[in-house]
């Protein structure tokens, strides 16, 4: 299979990737667009001509940057309280040429849940972003070439999703495989999109952004900071070799949410700018997307676990 690629590499930032790109007259939405690889995300679409709406839990967090970047406006929205989804959707007006599902929440130290019922990094990282997909359909019909960006991470090599109990209820629970977990499923959300609304017009594709300093990495300790070797002994912050900028982070999410390089492709993971290869998952591989993050028989099944849920 011939994998996609770009002529831009892994050090490209956002803008560059949509230099010459005009994005005039197009809607988008970014969630948590209010920090860290949502803001670069933001400031490069909306640097393209498009209007951007900043979909945060705060939006006064958003003020600064609104107030920045013309074309942009914050509007709350908690991805753990599907009421606050639905009150956002049913908000929206006229057509959406992209979503972008950007938000998210890692390594929470402790079990938490929703009124779901669903474990807090699964609810915001993934069914959060299911139920905006699902309320927003018919907006992103009515463009015309929409788009769907699921923002994943390299961790989905490491977990498979646990349809036997994705919420952690029998199993011990374990901060990194519940994140590892959610990402994984961001990249099935965008696999199944591509399998049920491609009649629509609507494509899919998710991407890891790569390593970056953003307040993702909050509820890391110090022990992990440091075997990444991200943070001295002291507690200060170090910048290894493979670490991006936001800017540079933020690309591929730029790429796959208004480049014309990628229009038509779907269902696809992309990371540096290029679609990656299919690997086995496990404990070992360092790039690619595992193969049971791009199993259509799971992205159907976790579909079908979901939709009971949000609708």
């Amino acid at each position: 299979m011939t994998l996609t690629t770009t002529p831009f590499g892994m050090w490209a930032t956002a803008a560059e990737v949509l230099r010459g790109v005009d994005l005039g007259g197009r809607r988008m939405i970014v969630t948590g667009g209010s920090s860290g690889l949502g803001v670069e995300t933001v400031r490069a679409l909306a640097g393209a001509g498009a209007e951007v709406t900043i979909a945060t839990r705060n939006p006064a967090a958003a003020d600064a940057l609104v107030k920045e970047v013309p074309g942009t406006r914050a509007v709350a929205l908690d991805l753990a309280d599907l009421a606050s989804v639905r009150a956002f959707c049913e908000a929206w007006s006229g057509p959406l040429d992209t979503l972008v599902a950007n938000a998210g929440v890692m390594m929470l130290p402790t079990r938490q849940v929703t009124a779901e019922g669903w474990e807090a990094q699964l609810a915001t990282n993934y069914l959060g972003h299911f139920a905006l997909a699902v309320g927003l359909r018919d907006a992103l019909r009515r463009a015309e070439r929409p788009r769907v960006v699921a923002v994943s991470s390299g961790a989905q090599l490491r977990e498979h999703f646990d349809f036997d109990d994705p919420q952690f209820e029998r199993r011990p629970y374990d901060p990194f495989p519940a994140y590892a977990q959610s990402k994984t499923a961001l990249v099935l959300f965008a696999v199944g999109i591509s399998r049920r609304w491609a009649e629509y017009g609507i494509v899919a594709n998710s991407c890891a952004p790569g390593w970056i300093h953003t307040n993702l990495t909050r509820h890391l300790d110090m022990a992990t900071m440091q075997a990444l070797g991200a943070m001295d002994e002291d507690g200060a912050l170090l910048t290894p070799d493979h670490y991006k900028t936001p800017a540079q982070g933020a690309a591929t999410t730029a790429l796959l949410a208004a480049s014309p390089l990628l229009d038509g492709v779907s269902g696809k993971y992309f990371e540096d700018n290029q679609e990656a290869e299919v690997v086995d998952g496990g404990p070992d591989p360092m790039a690619g997307v595992a193969r049971w993050s791009v199993d259509p028989a799971a992205a159907d099944r976790l579909w079908d676990l979901s939709l009971p849920v949000v609708c």
